[in-house]
């Protein structure tokens, strides 16, 4: 809640009587050294027990009658930064010489005077600033190559027979072969510096020191980090309560993590009545399994069709589907020649094409396909009828009256970025970025909580102070 460093926790134990208050201590006592906090951390996430400051604290709410299961919940997600820099492919593959070398010169230091030539202290002595790699493109690359050279010279060293087999094992190790792997081609074939990574950019290692950080896009939005989801009730007469969080790596979308958020709010008995979430996790899939497995109510907007048809033509809600005799039927009348079942990308899919012959002869022709003939593809049935459905909703006052509940979990999200620093990490790795956006969310509740017994109303949109002058004087 106070964005204290552990050091500043730990002094304000020992110093404050609101913490001994609140941590149930006598005025007296003498607190406990900093480094306690960081072990305690580490001890949560060895016991997977991380999700215990939440909880319990959730338990509390449905004891006091603040939280009950159904109702209303909403969900989104926002990025977080790593708590790294951001390197480019020459800048992570030159610093991780220099950590995997720093590593080796803490664990085996006779080894590396053994080992390593003394001419690298100077291009790994220090760490590697952008200003101090060449300018020039062609002199970048035979930088590049230059360290990849020296990095496979030091994985073949410790392959070697009288090299301890820990060393061969070392974390550190496993992590430059894998960065190598990805940013130089194969020894045997040369291991030259590849025109681009052997891997999409969002499975690509982008720094030694933290390897679950990933490269996110999200619209205009780019980073190198994580995603977190919050879950929160939206319930007008019970405080607002952050029942889940989530946290991904950054490439992860929306619709891949609903099914694991409505899971663990079902074995809490948490599970809302109507879910309501934006475009990103409404999927034709995950309408239909909402309903299905677990009985929530997905509301939000579908995605809508870019095919050229649905502003000026015959999109797929113009034709009729007869799901029984396995057919479509067009506009003008003409009925599908063929309904092909298929498996794309481990989905079940439709392929229906009609004839060539009917839509040549169409006068409809250039409002319904740019080809010789249109062809259209379905997902199965169930999934189709779900997503008409929810697409019909979305036209209704009643939809518009129920999603407009959603809109506060932005501020929530904006409370936790600036004022608990939920925008980036205050640990490396997913585990503990995990347990870090955990605590921020009990830290949330506990603040909506004291809000609420007080009476206070819920914050609406801030407004600036010019804005208040301006509409006082008008």
């Amino acid at each position: 809640m106070e964005g204290l460093t552990d050091r500043q926790a730990a002094d304000a134990v020992r110093d404050r009587l609101a913490w001994k208050y609140a941590l149930s201590l006598e005025p007296c006592d003498a607190g406990f050294d900093h480094s306690v906090l960081s072990e305690f951390r580490s001890r949560l996430i060895e016991g997977h027990a991380e999700q215990r400051l939440l909880d319990l604290l959730l338990q509390r709410c449905r004891e006091g009658g603040w939280l009950k299961a159904g109702g209303r919940q909403r969900t989104d997600s926002t990025h977080v930064l790593a708590r790294i820099r951001a390197l480019n492919r020459t800048l992570c593959v030159a610093q991780t010489m220099v950590y995997v070398l720093n590593v080796l010169s803490e664990v085996a230091p006779d080894w590396v005077l053994a080992h390593v030539p003394a001419e690298w202290v100077e291009r790994y002595g220090e760490r590697v600033e952008h200003e101090r790699l060449p300018k020039e493109e062609e002199e970048r690359k035979q930088y590049a190559n230059q360290v990849g050279a020296d990095g496979w010279m030091l994985l073949a060293a410790l392959q070697a027979p009288d090299t301890p087999d820990w060393m061969k094992t070392l974390p550190a190790i496993t992590t430059l072969r894998t960065i190598w792997e990805q940013q130089f081609e194969p020894r045997e074939q040369g291991g030259r510096w590849r025109p681009e990574p052997a891997l999409p950019a969002a499975q690509l290692i982008n720094s030694p020191y933290d390897l679950d950080a990933r490269y996110g896009k999200k619209r205009t939005t780019l980073w190198v980090g994580y995603k977190v989801h919050f879950s929160q009730t939206c319930e007008e007469d019970a405080p607002q309560l952050i029942t889940h969080v989530e946290t991904t790596q950054a490439p992860i979308s929306d619709e891949g993590v609903l099914s694991t958020i409505h899971a663990d709010l079902a074995e809490k008995e948490l599970l809302p009545e109507q879910h309501l979430v934006d475009a990103g996790y409404v999927t034709i899939a995950n309408l239909v399994k909402t309903q299905s497995d677990y009985g929530v109510d997905l509301v939000g907007p579908t995605l809508k069709t870019h095919w050229y048809q649905a502003e000026t033509g015959y999109d797929l809600t113009h034709f009729s589907i007869d799901w029984e005799a396995e057919t479509v039927t067009c506009p003008q009348g003409r009925t599908s020649s063929s309904w092909t079942p298929v498996q794309d990308a481990g989905k079940s899919l439709i392929k229906v094409k009609f004839s060539q012959m009917d839509c040549k002869a169409c006068p409809s022709r250039t409002s319904c396909t740019g080809t010789t003939r249109r062809s259209m593809t379905l997902h199965p049935r169930e999934q189709m009828q779900a997503l008409f459905a929810a697409r019909s909703r979305e036209s209704t006052e009643d939809f518009k009256d129920t999603y407009r509940h959603r809109a506060g979990i932005e501020g929530t999200h904006s409370q936790a970025v600036r004022t608990m620093g939920l925008r980036r990490s205050r640990y490396i790795g997913l585990p503990k970025t995990h347990l870090g956006h955990v605590a921020i969310a009990a830290a949330v509740n506990l603040m909506q909580l004291m809000s609420w017994l007080r009476g206070e109303a819920p914050e609406q949109t801030r407004t600036s102070a010019f804005k208040r002058v301006m509409e006082q004087a008008a």
